[in-house]
């Protein structure tokens, strides 16, 4: 296919300049989301089991719910019947007095409870550990702080990110166009390393174009979805209201009345054949508008949630209030809306599609890293033969360093977090404080290393730095098996041993490409910003 020369220069220059300016943030972002694929198993490895009631029948279920209304009025508000038992799940019920679903309160205190075998109430007040939120959050915001109204001042990068991140893509594309048959396949590793890493960045952008096209889109909705809402309900809905509220029941309702938990479930399945219903939230059960929002699980669907689907039903009559957010029984609104969900959260599929987006997510991030290091390579100064090595410019050095940087720096600081949760168990006052102050701590240390040391040096470092972070997991949870005084502990199911597994595979790789970083530093090319000064 042939295009002009001269429009295919402005898109190499549109296709450089938005993914230098958005590409360090998306790193984050990409590393952060393909973790987010295992969030329960994070939460399993990491939860303590000192914290868990003692398990009880299935049978007691509607009694629990009975004992729990009449003596703690605070749970009618809102409290969570949790029908699955992980080693993340410390009781059958759950409330607490947090903020909202956008916010994430590191302080807020989570009550449980529970029968005893006698049938007397076990409640247990605790700060709960929020790992894998706080990764979400990661993966949602870079790791930027500051709130702007409602939302996250990261959550708005992130979206303007998305915007020229799907720039990028569409001028990616039609820069490779007119060699895209011959040059697709070709991966030409060689003397001339700046071609590897073109034809790699090439094969991994084009072979998950469609994935990171959903994502882009995705990423601008979630954004400024209050943004598109305030406009979609100006234009077309008027002074109508955009979401239509339930009508308030005629009486009010006694506590006393709530039908039984067991009733509620069949009443769920019913309606929702083929899903296994995974939890109940109880809402406003003293209000004129209560309501229980059962939360649904199937791999076989497009969900609304991200491991989820809901079925909204009446506490009190049984009677299934909205099923707009189950697949196949929403209106054509909700036929648009949760396959972008869907397939933004890969929440279909089972395990086998998280590990396809796991690596979707992670090829993502190598492609942001790659950008930056073609666009350092494409503007070193070349050493002339038999002549003096030449010196960098300034942009040059600061690109290659902040890169470094941010993208090694992230990913060691999420490694030595999750290993600080039973580290700092038994020390820290509040555990999610920990992980932000070790997270952030390792992040601008490993930064200001970059700037230091130089991007040549500090890779080697940083890189060795992630091997230590991850191998420091699967050591953790061996050390707990062999030293139990320590207070650390070390789960036997499979999901907490995948997360060891797992951690162990990313320490060698992080470990061998040190090895070649530190290889190429030595006896690169004496030119490159990523030699060994001093080195020829």
């Amino acid at each position: 296919m042939k295009i002009r020369s001269d429009i295919l220069r402005v898109y190499q220059s549109l296709h450089t300049w938005v993914g230098i300016c958005a590409g360090m943030l998306l790193f984050i972002g990409f590393f952060g989301g393909a973790l987010t694929m295992f969030k329960q198993p994070l939460d399993r490895w990491i939860s303590a089991p000192a914290h868990a009631l003692p398990a009880m029948p299935v049978a007691q279920t509607d009694q629990l719910v009975r004992e729990l209304l009449a003596q703690k009025p605070a749970a009618r508000k809102e409290f969570t019947l949790h029908l699955q038992q992980h080693e993340n799940v410390a009781a059958p019920v759950s409330w607490s007095e947090g903020e909202g679903e956008r916010s994430i309160d590191v302080s807020a205190t989570r009550w449980h409870a529970a029968l005893d075998p006698s049938g007397k109430l076990l409640v247990q007040e605790e700060v709960p550990s929020l790992l894998a939120e706080l990764i979400d959050m990661l993966h949602r915001t870079g790791g930027i702080p500051g709130r702007l109204g409602d939302e996250y001042i990261g959550a708005y990068l992130m979206g303007i990110a998305g915007i020229m991140y799907f720039l990028a893509l569409v001028s990616g594309v039609i820069l490779l166009l007119p060699t895209l048959v011959k040059d697709f396949f070709a991966l030409r590793p060689g003397k001339n390393h700046k071609r590897f890493w073109l034809d790699a960045h090439n094969i991994v952008g084009i072979a998950s174009l469609p994935y990171h096209i959903v994502i882009s889109v995705t990423v601008i909705v979630f954004a400024f979805h209050d943004q598109f809402y305030g406009g979609i309900a100006k234009v077309v809905y008027g002074e109508q209201p955009m979401f239509a509220r339930r009508a308030a029941d005629a009486a009010p309702h006694h506590i006393g009345d709530l039908q039984p938990a067991s009733a509620l479930v069949a009443a769920v399945r019913r309606e929702a054949p083929g899903f296994e219903v995974a939890e109940l939230m109880y809402m406003g059960l003293e209000t004129p508008r209560p309501m229980i929002r059962a939360a649904v699980a199937s791999p076989r669907y497009l969900v609304r949630g991200a491991e989820t689907g809901y079925v909204m039903i009446h506490p009190y009559t049984g009677k299934v209030i909205d099923t707009s957010m189950l697949p196949s029984k929403g209106d054509a609104w909700s036929d648009v809306v949760a396959p972008m969900f869907a397939l933004h959260f890969g929440s279909y599929g089972g395990s086998l599609m998280r590990w396809v987006y796991f690596l979707f997510g992670a090829s993502g991030a190598f492609l942001f890293y790659s950008g930056n290091l073609l666009w350092v390579e494409k503007r070193r100064k070349n050493q002339l033969r038999n002549g003096p090595v030449p010196q960098q410019s300034i942009t040059t050095r600061v690109m290659a360093a902040a890169t470094v940087g941010v993208c090694l720096g992230s990913m060691a600081g999420v490694a030595f977090a999750i290993v600080a949760g039973k580290w700092l168990f038994a020390a820290a006052e509040n555990i999610n404080s920990a992980y932000l102050t070790v997270y952030y701590c390792v992040f601008l240390a490993a930064l200001a290393w970059a700037f230091w040391r130089g991007a040549s040096r500090a890779a080697v470092h940083l890189l060795a730095l992630c091997a230590l972070g991850a191998l420091a997991i699967p050591l953790t949870s061996l050390m707990a098996l062999l030293l139990p005084s320590l207070g650390w502990w070390a789960h036997g199911s499979m999901a907490a041993i995948g997360v060891d597994v797992t951690a162990l595979v990313f320490a060698l790789l992080f470990a061998y490409a040190a090895r070649l970083t530190a290889r190429r530093a030595q006896h690169g090319p004496a030119d490159s910003v990523w030699a060994k000064p001093g080195c020829t």
